[in-house]
């Protein structure tokens, strides 16, 4: 307080932490419900267009491309949604 007038703050630190805990737990649930009902879904996580996989006698290689594309564009719009307001 230079002048007697207090500098106005954002949002105090607690407010923060508490949308944060309740981001997360909405994170858990959503990522449980999928886990749960993943099978009944029109597509599989996992085996999207663009997931490679390749295998051998003795090996097997499988890299997601698709999926990963997919739950990046999905949390990058999240994320824009919840800083936007």
């Amino acid at each position: 307080m230079v002048s007697g007038k207090a500098i106005p703050r954002d949002e105090p630190p607690m407010n923060q932490a508490g949308k944060s805990i309740v981001l997360l737990g909405l994170v858990i649930v959503v990522a449980g419900l999928l886990i749960g009902y993943g099978g009944k879904l029109p597509f599989r996580l996992g085996r999207l267009p663009g997931d490679f996989s390749f295998g051998g006698k003795n090996a097997k290689f499988y890299f997601p491309l698709g999926t990963s594309l997919l739950l990046s564009v999905v949390i990058s719009l999240l994320a824009w949604l919840f800083r936007s307001r």
